[in-house]
């Protein structure tokens, strides 16, 4: 796996991507850059603003978008948007020009961390939370774990602990 030298770390909101990924990069002296920060920085507003204005759809090509420009960098960890796997484009580009590890992490545990969190558009509906993100998990799991080069479960560990696995089996 040595001659891939991007980590891109997919998986559903509330596993731990950027946290995770911040300390992977920290570690491994690499650049840490998450797709949706960056979506923000572009386009100088928050993500659900982008969503209301937009809609999903417009936010996905935005984030597509955003997404092969940053695995055309070298030597980053990106912290994926939860829906991005669902273009096939952004999960051949992840495939090609990376390491994928997808962070599975249970419902309950998305749950948890995301219950306070209203930055996530999708969670902002009538709906409840707990349906949304298992329809989500029902959508996209298949796709994660097609993506993924290995997958790391993100449930009972630290964001260290969690970190230090994947760059064990990262070989770099």
């Amino acid at each position: 796996m040595a001659e891939k030298r991007n980590i891109f770390l997919v998986g559903p909101m509330g596993a731990g991507k950027s946290t995770i990924g911040r300390h992977i990069a920290d570690q491994l002296h690499l650049e840490f850059v998450d797709s949706d920060q960056e979506i923000e920085r572009r386009t100088g507003a928050d993500i659900a603003w982008v969503f209301d204005l937009e809609g999903e759809e417009g936010f996905r090509l935005r984030e597509e978008s955003v997404i092969g420009d940053l695995t055309e960098m070298q030597g980053i960890v990106l912290a994926t948007g939860g829906g991005s796997v669902m273009s096939k484009e952004v999960r051949n580009k992840l495939s090609a020009r990376g390491i994928v590890v997808y962070l599975e992490t249970p419902i309950e545990k998305q749950v948890a961390r995301t219950q306070r969190d209203k930055r996530r558009p999708l969670l902002q509906t009538e709906e409840a939370p707990r349906d949304v993100l298992e329809r989500l998990a029902e959508e996209r799991e298949p796709l994660y774990k097609e993506v993924a080069d290995f997958v790391v479960r993100t449930d009972e560990q630290s964001a260290k602990v969690v970190a230090n696995q994947i760059i064990e089996k990262l070989d770099f």
